[in-house]
């Protein structure tokens, strides 16, 4: 068998695109370190520098013969896209505790109520202001209503891990509170989304195919959390397996069986991630492999992926300021009011519930995932793909000084939270 090849001249070109992408979401990314801000962030607005929004509105043929030099550039770009939110969602898992005693399931739960359902239903009735505007040719009815309360709702499981991994919390019981109820969150989020694209693609909505992807998504976070718990007590038998490769195998073999079925590639290689984390465990070497896999990963795929998502956002074209604010506005209050309130009645501090109010609103990667797959789905416009973008990456701004600020003016603030 002979597998065709890229051309010399598409090899380099490709290479030099990525170059550009990496060095971008570098010097953009340092800039926002400067400032205090998410890194994330400016590794989104250094693919913004090579998009529509700067110079592939001043100079498109330039940019257009470096990242569309040939036509399966986009598929070869997309590839590096792919495998940084894999291996951000793997290390996500990896470093992730989902594991409560039973003070914190009241804790949990209400802020799970307040961050997600609340939000969602208060969403509904500002969808008529946006709809005109916002939905795309197949997102009639059922589809664009769901993605429009699944935006406001939503928090970003890889955006902020990477806050909690810049800021050096990540295993602080603040940052695992987060992890856990946002792994919630994004059970919900797939659920609904392949909902709303099974509609959009068959126009009609089938009960029991419906029902069937709720019974999958859940049974997978069910047996994932058991298998993770069952194999802590054969960690000793399992030290001199080499973890580096065989989780690889794992995290390639499972999501691509999984996006078979429909399970979304961020969800399984999350999945994937916190399996390794319970077979490792007590193994020093095996988690010395996977800090320097993730080390790797958020020096090359994790910023090409940020970069990627930015150049295809033009703000010159395709976007409303006002819009973008009044959308905005909405979802900030809704999720930040209804996390507080639901807060109250646990024995958290004040402060720390102004603090998840605030976290809870970083949408991040599956905003950024929301708005691309609802996109190519044609159930929201160019416009609201532009907006959810951007509502992902001021709301991780926001969430990232804040965070930082609590930080700065007490270092316990991420370990001790009761009251």
């Amino acid at each position: 068998m002979t597998l065709p090849t890229l051309k010399e001249q598409e090899i380099w070109i490709t290479f030099l695109a990525l170059a550009l992408l990496l060095c971008g979401a570098y010097i953009c990314g340092k800039l926002m370190e400067r400032i205090k801000a998410p890194k994330v962030v400016g590794e989104i607005m250094g693919g913004m520098l090579f998009g529509g929004t700067f110079l592939a509105h001043f100079w498109p043929e330039t940019m257009n013969s470096i990242f569309l030099a040939y036509p399966e550039e986009g598929k070869v770009l997309n590839l590096f896209y792919q495998l940084g939110l894999t291996f951000l969602m793997f290390s996500s898992g990896f470093n992730t505790s989902i594991e409560w005693d039973k003070k914190d399931r009241k804790t949990i739960g209400c802020l799970f109520a307040g961050s997600t359902v609340l939000p969602m239903l208060a969403a509904l009735p500002f969808v008529g202001m946006f709809e005109r505007h916002f939905i795309g040719e197949k997102g009639a009815g059922l589809p664009f209503l769901l993605v429009f309360v699944i935006g406001v709702s939503i928090t970003s499981i890889p955006v902020i891990s990477k806050i909690f991994f810049d800021m050096g919390i990540m295993n602080t019981p603040f940052a695992n509170l987060v992890l856990t109820v946002s792994t919630f969150q994004d059970l919900c989020l797939w659920i609904l989304l392949n909902v709303a694209t099974r509609i959009a693609t068959t126009g009609e909505l089938r009960l029991l195919d419906m029902i069937g992807v709720v019974v999958f998504t859940m049974g997978m976070f069910i047996v994932t959390k058991l298998l993770a718990d069952r194999l802590h007590g054969y960690r000793k038998k399992l030290r001199s397996v080499d973890f580096y490769t065989i989780s690889f195998i794992a995290l390639l073999a499972v999501t691509a069986l999984m996006s078979m079925l429909g399970i979304n590639i961020m969800y399984s290689a999350f999945l994937v991630g916190y399996i390794v984390k319970a077979i490792s465990q007590s193994d020093d070497a095996a988690k010395s492999r996977m800090q320097a896999a993730s080390d790797f990963s958020f020096s090359l795929f994790v910023p090409v992926y940020f970069a990627l998502v930015g150049i295809q956002l033009n703000l010159i074209h395709n976007f409303s300021l006002v819009r973008f604010a009044a959308f905005f506005a909405v979802a900030f209050l809704l999720e930040g009011v209804g996390t507080f309130l639901f807060l109250l009645p646990t024995k958290l501090r004040k402060r720390n519930m102004m603090n998840l109010a605030i976290t809870m609103n970083a949408r991040g990667g599956p905003g950024i995932v929301l708005a691309t797959v609802a996109y190519s789905y044609q159930i929201i416009s160019v416009e609201f793909f532009t907006v959810l973008i951007l509502t992902t990456m001021l709301s991780s701004l926001i969430a990232g000084y804040w965070l930082r600020c609590q930080q700065k003016k007490d270092d316990t603030v991420f370990t001790e939270l009761d009251g």
